[in-house]
């Protein structure tokens, strides 16, 4: 271990920053949904791009991130990761229409992902040789973005009850200046590896894939699948998929190594995991409007509301790793999986009238349920591949996760576009899918456990 290292604490929470912020912007912003509508008299499309355009730049990016680190230093990487957070935050703030918002948002996310690969090198970095502080260290690093996540609808019902919904952005920029202060000063830079050329094409063509099949969900949900508009947008995803593939398959440093898809493990952890960001991601966007625009909660109401996503998000998380060890990472996968179906299940039922004691239930198992399941999940998928593709196992999987999130704010919205009794009822249908997704999923889970 290195000298920096005798204050792991001060290491860990530097480097946890990033993962924090970048978590946060995932979720903080749902609450601010109803008040970002009416300032800007923002249609539902405009405002799933406002969730989309963050997301989809954070996943089509970390393909990359890591590799850039590699070349140039993890920690120059991530000070300027958190710089350029600190200032798309600030643009989004300051926002004066939609347009600005999106891109801001767009900006956010790309920024994001320079945070996230260069955050787990680094802590690989200041404790190599000591397997077990590393695991403690990333253990940390996980949490830290899963409270960040379960938080964010918390602490942005705060925000906007007591000062307005641009403060969900600009406090970032607190953060992000603690998150380069405490870098700086406790965290040795890491040397560079070696300079392996960037997947520039691989890289630009799952940008434009992803965005584009998202953005012809998300347009067809408000044009109409009538419209010739989302159909071209569709078909551009479409060749933008076939072309992503036939360059990875040929180039010597792909961004998304398609062999890795041959191992069971990878296939699994991808499949399973973007179903859980689909249906969480999805859910919680329809949730935001629903609480205020169909129950009638104020921000800071609708804030608490989501209080139980975020104590059984954490409760759950600390025991998965005792659980993991004791029953095996398969099997807390689809335990944890077939939990949050039976909160979505719930969610299916309730309606402009629900009181908070009819939401709760649905709203304690879904997070109870992801805090097991994901770091089974990733827990199981280090456990399977060969360490040298560990990393690019592990991005390939966060990448497509975020992929899934943002598809599922595209469906979901889609179905809760319009008024309070459409959005009662795209958050019934939206429960129905989720719940049925997540048990094929927990199926597909539980099959590994037995090959």
């Amino acid at each position: 271990m290195t000298q920096v290292a005798a204050r792991p604490t001060l290491i860990v929470v530097a480097a946890s920053f990033g993962f924090l912020v970048t978590q946060l912007d995932v979720s903080i912003v749902n609450v601010a949904l109803d008040a970002i509508g009416k300032a800007f008299e923002a249609p539902m499309a405009e405002l799933q791009w406002v969730v989309d355009a963050y997301v989809l730049a954070l996943a089509a990016m970390l393909l990359s991130a890591g590799a850039l680190g590699d070349r140039i230093g993890p920690r120059r990487v991530f000070v300027a990761g958190l710089v350029l957070f600190a200032m798309a935050s600030v643009a989004c703030g300051l926002a004066t229409g939609p347009g600005g918002l999106i891109a801001g948002r767009a900006a956010q996310g790309a920024a994001g992902a320079l945070l996230v690969p260069p955050s787990l090198a680094l802590i690989a970095h200041v404790f190599e040789g000591d397997d077990r502080g590393r695991a403690w260290a990333v253990g940390w690093w996980t949490a830290a973005g899963g409270v960040s996540i379960a938080a964010g609808p918390v602490l942005g019902g705060l925000l906007i009850a007591a000062l307005d919904w641009r403060w969900v952005f600009l406090v970032n920029l607190p953060l992000c200046a603690i998150g380069v202060a405490l870098t700086l000063s406790v965290i040795p830079e890491a040397p560079p590896k070696a300079r392996k050329p960037l997947d520039l094409p691989g890289q630009a063509l799952a940008l434009v894939a992803v965005t584009a099949l998202v953005g012809a969900v998300i347009e067809g949900g408000r044009r109409g699948w009538g419209h010739p508009g989302p159909l071209v947008v569709l078909v551009v995803g479409l060749l933008a998929v076939a072309a992503f593939l036939w360059v990875e398959a040929r180039s010597p440093h792909p961004v998304a190594p398609l062999l890795m898809f041959r191992q069971r493990a990878v296939s699994t952890a991808v499949l399973v995991g973007s179903a859980l960001n689909f249906a969480y991601y999805g859910l919680v966007f329809v949730l935001g409007l629903y609480l205020q625009r169909a129950v009638g909660y104020g921000p800071e109401q609708a804030g608490l509301a989501f209080l139980p996503l975020t104590a059984t998000f954490i409760v759950s998380n600390l025991f998965s790793g005792g659980l993991v060890a004791r029953f095996g990472a398969a099997r807390m996968t689809s335990v944890g999986v077939l939990l949050s179906a039976a909160g979505y299940a719930l969610t299916a039922r309730l309606g402009a009238g629900s009181s908070f004691w009819e939401m709760l239930p649905g709203f304690a198992l879904i997070p109870g349920g992801m805090g097991l399941a994901i770091p089974a999940l990733t827990s199981g998928l280090l456990a399977s591949v060969d360490r040298s593709v560990a990393g690019a196992a592990t991005g390939v999987l966060n990448a497509c996760r975020q992929a899934g999130g943002a598809a599922g704010v595209a469906v979901f919205g889609a179905l809760a576009a319009g008024g309070p009794e459409r959005i009662v009822s795209g958050l019934r249908m939206s429960g129905v899918i989720a719940a049925m997704m997540l048990v094929g999923a927990a199926w597909v889970a539980g099959r590994r456990e037995k090959v």
